[in-house]
């Protein structure tokens, strides 16, 4: 029994990324390509999201241009070739405040926003402090702080405190404290219903960046390999080992459970396909009765 479907979106992509920004100490060792995607989680009634992407207008096209993105896509048309609209997204799980994964708030009129009230607040607090340390504000917009407040303000942001379980029915919320940011957090989804769940699957954020930060060596990841964290963090990397040791008790250390959504190489693991736009949709797994949108 599976009660959601779960699909990884990219909408963009840098193609040469600095490899020591996904893995702490890759100095000197070249580039990856570093998708930026969302993910779209469907079933029990509810459309949801985890992360939104950015906006390519104002500061957040500045940024994006900045970092090398190239073929960016608005979600009307990413989401389009999963058959859902922007408009039927209910609920955002926004794992963090960097513009590539907040920036896009204003495309999902009907969603009601999650966020760690950590996260929130501290990035006011960051903005406020003199230019000098503004290495804080890497990948920050400020005017995605300012919409969050406007949706704060509206009744749709809701600030959580730590862990919240069953957000959604089986989908839970744990908080990952100055780590990759102030107030990072991911999203379990327990696919199964179960409290105990044998059907569990981690969606890392920017916790985890790509496969090799659960096994730093490239060696297959069982319970005594070495994590390797990513290589930006505004916390510390200690606090990402930590979290990233909860992530995968959390799916028995089966670390093809734990999805980095930057990862290039999820279609190595999973079904995907190439949409019209060049872009990859890659689909987890299926809610019963649920068809296939790769095949």
């Amino acid at each position: 029994m599976a009660d959601y479907s779960i699909w990884v979106l990219e909408y963009c992509y840098v193609p040469n990324y600095h490899k020591s920004g996904v893995l702490y100490g890759a100095h000197n060792q070249g580039y990856v390509k570093l998708p930026y995607c969302y993910v779209v989680i469907k079933g029990k009634g509810h459309v949801a999201m985890v992360d939104v992407g950015y906006n390519d207008k104002a500061y957040g096209k500045t940024l994006g241009d900045r970092f090398g993105v190239e073929n960016w896509r608005d979600p009307k048309t990413v989401l389009a070739e999963i058959g859902i609209a922007p408009e039927e997204v209910d609920t955002c799980f926004i794992t963090h405040a960097h513009f590539d994964h907040f920036g896009n708030v204003e495309d999902f009129p009907n969603a009601k926003f999650y966020i760690q009230e950590r996260e929130i607040s501290k990035w006011v607090w960051a903005m406020s402090l003199p230019d000098r340390m503004r290495w804080m504000m890497v990948a920050m917009d400020p005017g995605d702080i300012v919409r969050g407040v406007d949706l704060a303000r509206d009744k749709r942001l809701v600030t959580v405190d730590g862990a919240l379980e069953d957000v959604l029915p089986g989908i839970d919320l744990h908080a990952a404290p100055d780590s990759h940011t102030w107030g990072s957090m991911w999203v379990t989804v327990r696919n199964d219903g179960q409290a105990t769940s044998q059907d569990s699957w981690v969606l890392a954020g920017d916790l985890v960046y790509q496969f090799e930060n659960l096994a730093g060596d490239g060696a297959v990841v069982d319970v005594d390999t070495m994590y390797t964290p990513v290589g930006l963090a505004v916390g510390s990397q200690a606090n990402l080992v930590l979290a990233t040791e909860e992530m995968m008790s959390q799916v028995g250390y089966e670390a093809r459970r734990v999805i980095p959504i930057h990862e290039d190489r999820l279609k190595d693991t999973f079904p995907s396909r190439i949409s019209s736009q060049g872009l990859r949709i890659t689909e987890i797994c299926l809610a019963d009765g649920d068809a296939s949108k790769v095949s």
